[in-house]
């Protein structure tokens, strides 16, 4: 069995918010595997299900981020899970939009979700770093993640959350790169191959590929007829 947290703020005034596209991930992947209703469950909304075969739990902690770790650790204590078992979705300031990273352990970055999960289960967790940009100056970080994501940004958002729902079950799996690979490939599919070569143009008036030799002989034979 294994746990996926998405962080993030209870309430609709804080939905569309960078801040919460830890809880966004965890949506897209309920969607997207038909897991099981939401219930109340260790301080917040767990769902059931399964990825392939794999058992999964998804927790959408209802403390407010700086005490998320209160819910992860209620949910993992009665389950009886290990901090090895548990991966964590969160913002990262330090990654573009649309950028994503996989760590195990590691700097938290300040991030208080994830400085209250370290303090309740250790650092043990793997964490999927999902890149909101940096707004430049560090004292417009706390208007930058309250905010919503632009327009501009929705159409990218939408790819990159839908790569996640389909890289999840690799992911579950602890195949980080197979996950990693999925989302590229939904947020910047391959060009069309260009390696087949076009079929040569006939010129004006020209028959088919096999027939022309033939019509070149039966010239050659007209002029030479002709100066005998």
């Amino acid at each position: 069995m294994h746990l996926f947290v998405g962080l993030g703020n209870p309430g609709r005034q804080y939905a569309g918010n960078r801040h919460n596209i830890g809880f966004m991930a965890i949506d897209q992947i309920a969607e997207a595997h038909g897991f099981g209703p939401w219930r109340s469950k260790g301080q917040g909304l767990l769902a059931d299900g399964h990825l392939g075969a794999e058992r999964l739990l998804l927790l959408k902690p209802k403390t407010f981020m700086n005490r998320s770790g209160q819910s992860v650790g209620a949910v993992m204590r009665f389950y009886r899970l290990s901090p090895a078992e548990v991966t964590v979705f969160h913002d990262e300031l330090d990654l573009a939009p649309g950028k994503l990273r996989v760590k195990t352990g590691g700097g938290l970055a300040g991030h208080n979700g994830l400085k209250s999960i370290c303090a309740h289960i250790g650092p043990g967790f793997t964490r999927v770093r999902i890149g909101i940009g940096h707004p430049g100056d560090r004292a417009l970080v706390q208007r930058h993640v309250l905010s919503d994501f632009t327009r501009a940004e929705r159409e990218g958002l939408d790819s990159l959350l839908r790569g996640i729902s389909q890289g999840a079950p690799a992911l579950a799996t602890g195949e980080s790169g197979r996950f990693l690979n999925a989302v590229a490939l939904r947020c910047a599919p391959p060009p069309p191959s260009t390696n087949a070569k076009a079929p040569a143009t006939p010129g004006p008036g020209a028959g088919p590929a096999k027939e022309r030799p033939r019509a070149v002989h039966a010239a050659l034979q007209r002029l030479k007829d002709r100066f005998k």
